[in-house]
């Protein structure tokens, strides 16, 4: 048919050679007009059979084992429908053997699909940080929902946006690094502590740990990770170091304190307990703070002075343990000191007890072993007080 429809023009082109030629203008016009419609024609015959087939397979695919597949006027065509046809038998009777209905192949697959994505998004956005996915240039090709929560970008407003952009200054040498290190080595970036600007421009302390991945070359092609905001663990951490600078400042000060009162004893030797009432005598009962002690270092009783002293009430002080008032000490420097006390019968060491308020004392104290009731007896002596520190 289509050898017959090319020799149309060539046939119209021989039986317009007796024209003259100021006719040919016109022979022309008709060539192309035939020529136009014949090819209309053509491809209307061809592309109909395709696209209605390209349907039918859409439809297969969907399940829809029952389509009736066609035949047309080309050979080609008619060939690949019996190969369809064929393939939907096999597929029909394969079914039939394992005993699913038809639909369940295609239903389940498309279920099972879309709850592995909902599972995937539930797990990523239920973890204690953000999940995300970059290129090797640091630009975001993949965040999870819950990014929000933690640096106020949404998830499809990061992408695009480059890793390093939402990194503090300070601290983007260092990530670079890493993650450059990370690439050449093939190994994880673990516990990468880095600062963060969040899109209020809030500075907050991220934790990150990645991977790489790589193509079937080993050529990278980006990293995957997850960040996780520890802002509040390392404020805490930095309290904690400026406590122990304060703690350290306090040592030092008690050790020019005793060392001052070394150089303030008296012509006896005596060193005497309160600075201000050192030419004064002084009774235990005005003095002296007492407690009684298990061996575990539980306070079960102790006198007036003692609660009063460190601002407590009586009931109060009585649910504590001396570790408790002791900012020197731990729980088991005192089980140790009392353990000692039970062999030797007493001991006395310095140490700073700390009141309700937050203020310390530098105190002495007495630790004395009673036998008979398997208690411990601790008499303290308050030597300087120091002052609260408010900064």
């Amino acid at each position: 048919m289509c050898l017959a429809i090319t020799v149309i023009p060539i046939a119209i082109i021989g039986g317009f050679q007796g024209f003259q030629s100021d006719e040919s203008a016109a022979l022309i016009a008709l060539i192309f007009g035939v020529t136009f419609c014949i090819s209309f024609l053509i491809s209307y015959f061809i592309t109909q059979p395709i696209e209605k087939l390209t349907k039918n397979i859409d439809e297969i695919s969907k399940g829809k084992l029952d389509v009736q597949l066609s035949y047309g006027e080309i050979n080609e065509m008619n060939n690949l429908t019996d190969s369809l046809n064929r393939v939907m038998a096999s597929l029909k009777l394969a079914i039939h053997k394992v005993g699913v209905k038809k639909g369940e192949i295609f239903e389940d697959a498309v279920k099972a699909k879309e709850a592995y994505d909902q599972k995937q998004r539930d797990l990523l956005n239920s973890i204690k940080g953000w999940a995300w996915e970059i290129d090797t240039k640091g630009n975001f090709i993949f965040a999870s929902e819950n990014v929000s929560e933690v640096i106020g970008y949404s998830s499809q407003e990061l992408i695009g946006k480059n890793l390093y952009d939402l990194i503090d200054t300070v601290d983007v040498k260092s990530v670079k690094q890493a993650f450059t290190k990370s690439a050449k080595n093939q190994k994880p970036v673990k516990n990468l502590e880095n600062w963060n600007k969040t899109k209020n421009n809030e500075r907050i302390c991220v934790l990150t740990n990645a991977f790489p991945f790589f193509d079937e070359n080993d050529a990278i092609q980006g990293f995957r990770g997850v960040n996780t905001d520890i802002t509040n663990e390392q404020n805490a951490k930095n309290k904690i170091k400026k406590l122990n600078n304060e703690l350290s400042s306090i040592k030092i000060e008690i050790t020019e304190l005793l060392n001052e009162r070394d150089r303030n004893k008296d012509a006896t030797g005596v060193i005497p307990l309160i600075k201000k009432q050192k030419d004064e005598a002084w009774s235990e009962h005005e003095f002296d703070s007492v407690l009684l002690l298990d061996e575990d270092a539980n306070i079960l009783d102790c006198n007036e002075k003692m609660y009063k002293q460190l601002g407590y009430s009586k009931s109060e002080i009585l649910s504590l343990n001396l570790a408790d008032i002791d900012a020197l000490e731990t729980k088991k420097d005192i089980v140790n000191k009392i353990k000692k006390v039970k062999k030797a019968g007493s001991i006395t060491f310095k140490t700073i007890h700390k009141r309700k308020d937050g203020s310390a004392i530098l105190v002495e104290e007495n630790l004395q072993y009673i036998q008979e009731k398997n208690e411990f007896k601790s008499i303290i002596r308050e030597d300087y007080a120091i002052k609260k520190n408010n900064n």
